[in-house]
């Protein structure tokens, strides 16, 4: 009821940015509570944060700026392209991204990110995924999620844990089982799930969706009071798979194969 409430909220807060109006930065501090939630010790889970962050780093502003030029560069190479085709463990999905804007996510908004979204087609996600990193959403623990997409809806979705949650947020509204992301992680930083979708959508190597909203920055179109980053896996360890788009390979097993000439 509360997440339904704050939908006008949230699309109102969401669009002042594109308008100049307001500047935000959403970050998080470490704590005992998740530190407990990635199974690290508090004094681990500050170090994992300081990386991620590339706090370590001798200049980390340089490290940010490097990596949303190199970002850029597939930015740049998605505009005008069609067709995505994500392929892995339990996974054969197809999206649409035609007309669509892709968006540099480099630590301005997010910190720390290392990402880059747009928001598919709505109607044209058809196949299957599995999302074997777990996430914690509004408290609730949600591991091995199973989605099949029909012309966009999600039409069977399971989880090993957490199905009842699961399936309350996607009846939450109209618009809660259609995609309103689809990303890739490009922050190398970050290894390891930690059950906080802030770091682990930009796991380096793996892909997210989003049910739910999508962002008007990238021209997605769809409405919701939900926006449920899930985190599939691609990398070597977690099984391998590949991102095809327009048919050229562009991530194999955890790896970015399409690169700067």
């Amino acid at each position: 009821m509360a997440q339904r409430a704050q939908r006008e909220l949230f699309h109102a807060r969401q669009n002042r940015p594109e308008g100049h109006e307001a500047r935000w930065c959403l970050t998080l501090f470490p704590t005992e509570a998740y530190a407990q939630d990635a199974d690290m010790s508090l004094t681990d889970f500050e170090e994992f944060v300081y990386e991620a962050c590339f706090l370590n780093s001798d200049d980390p502003a340089a490290r940010w700026k490097e990596l949303g030029a190199r970002q850029q560069f597939y930015v740049d190479w998605l505009r005008d392209k069609q067709q995505v085709h994500i392929v892995g463990p339990d996974t054969d999905l197809r999206l649409s991204i035609a007309g669509r804007i892709f968006r540099n996510s480099d630590g301005k908004r997010n910190f720390p990110s290392g990402e880059f979204f747009t928001g598919p087609i709505e109607d044209s996600a058809n196949g299957h995924i599995r999302y074997a990193i777990p996430s914690n959403v509004n408290g609730r623990s949600v591991q091995d999620i199973r989605l099949r997409f029909e012309a966009g809806r999600v039409v069977e979705a399971t989880a090993a844990q957490g199905q009842a949650f699961l399936d309350q947020m996607l009846e939450l509204d109209s618009g809660a089982r259609y995609l309103g992301e689809f990303a890739i992680g490009n922050n190398f930083g970050i290894q390891r799930p930690t059950r906080n979708i802030l770091f682990d959508e930009k796991i380096g190597g793996t892909v997210h969706l989003a049910l739910g909203n999508s962002y008007p920055e990238t021209g997605g179109k769809n409405v919701s009071a939900l926006h449920w980053d899930m985190i599939c896996d691609l990398r070597a360890a977690g099984g391998g798979g590949e991102v095809y788009v327009d048919d050229t390979l562009v991530l194999k097993d955890g790896t970015l194969v399409l690169q700067p000439d």
